[in-house]
């Protein structure tokens, strides 16, 4: 992975971008899913009720799930970003632009133009840092911030699909260290996420093609299904952001969690379940037939947070 550190960014379409990020996720989370295989996939028992819908056994079928606002109410990105400042990584100044962020995350939703900037300022901070370190921080952090803002609902539809013997899949912009962690946490076979390049363990400060957001998360979706043998036909995946329409597209099964209101209107139009757990309403029942098989999830994004390192 580390030999496609010298391909620059601005040196390559947005497309093959997109494609680079997604096949070093779906590489990342093929190795990162066989340590997962063996932990208990039990959810805890106030997530126990399943989906209104039956998930049928497919071997040729996963299930994709988005991260931010689908499984977990907020933004990983800037838990991390927390846990980073406890830490010591930077200043209290940069911790009220940390905070005027995820605000406005919970406002507008995912916007590109605050992604990159959380890109670039999220490596600069790893840049230097172990691999292990990292990792370390973000078990702190599930403990600390993630484990009492996964959605019950959503996790319960996550769980119908592993019953019924199905691999599920995180797809995130988050680190896939850090979703990797939340995966495995949840029981989950993996998850792909954005991959920032590392040699010898010491993160470069670069990233692998993209973050993995937008058409990037789609790639990383076929690049696995690829790797794995699914039928992405008979595949499904969820999402709350318009942004995933092109993963939420690539399926043969895409439902809308807790949606915006450009992803809502777009289901509507094209008869796609739809779930709210914001408000407590019943998803619509629209669409997709009862018996449906469904399939893998996937997702990336930014190493970890818009702030910059402490300079002593």
């Amino acid at each position: 992975m580390a030999a496609l550190g010298w391909l620059h960014p601005r040196r390559r379409s947005a497309t093959a971008r997109s494609v680079l990020a997604g096949e070093a996720s779906a590489e990342a989370a093929r190795k990162s899913s066989q340590e997962l295989e063996d932990l208990a996939r039990t959810p805890p028992p106030d997530e126990a009720a399943g989906p209104e819908f039956p998930v049928v056994g497919d071997d040729k079928a996963a299930a994709f799930f988005d991260l931010d606002n689908t499984v977990l109410q907020g933004a990983a990105l800037f838990y991390f970003g927390r846990g980073l400042y406890q830490r010591k990584f930077f200043q209290r100044r940069e911790l009220t632009r940390f905070i005027w962020q995820q605000a406005w995350f919970r406002l507008a939703g995912e916007d590109p133009e605050h992604l990159q900037d959380a890109r670039e300022s999220a490596l600069s901070i790893v840049k230097g840092h172990r691999v292990a370190e990292l990792i370390s921080i973000g078990e702190a952090v599930y403990d600390d911030y993630l484990a009492d803002r996964i959605w019950a609902g959503t996790r319960a539809l996550a769980q119908a699909h592993l019953d019924a013997g199905q691999k599920v899949w995180l797809v995130t912009a988050a680190p896939v260290e850090m979703a990797t962690i939340i995966a495995r946490r949840l029981g989950l076979t993996g998850a792909l996420g954005t991959v920032a390049e590392s040699v010898g363990g010491i993160y470069t400060g670069k990233l692998v093609g993209e973050p993995l957001h937008g058409p990037a998360k789609a790639e990383a979706v076929r690049a696995l299904a690829a790797a794995e043998g699914l039928d992405l036909a008979r595949c499904a995946a969820y999402s709350d952001s318009h942004n995933d329409i092109p993963m939420l597209s690539l399926v043969g099964h895409p439902y809308a969690i807790n949606p915006d209101a450009k992803l809502r209107k777009h289901a509507r139009a094209r008869d796609w379940r739809l779930r709210d757990y914001r408000t407590g309403r019943k998803a619509a029942k629209v669409g997709i037939p009862a018996a449906a098989g469904v399939g893998a999830l996937a997702g990336g994004a930014a190493a970890a947070v818009a702030l910059h390192r402490r300079r002593h």
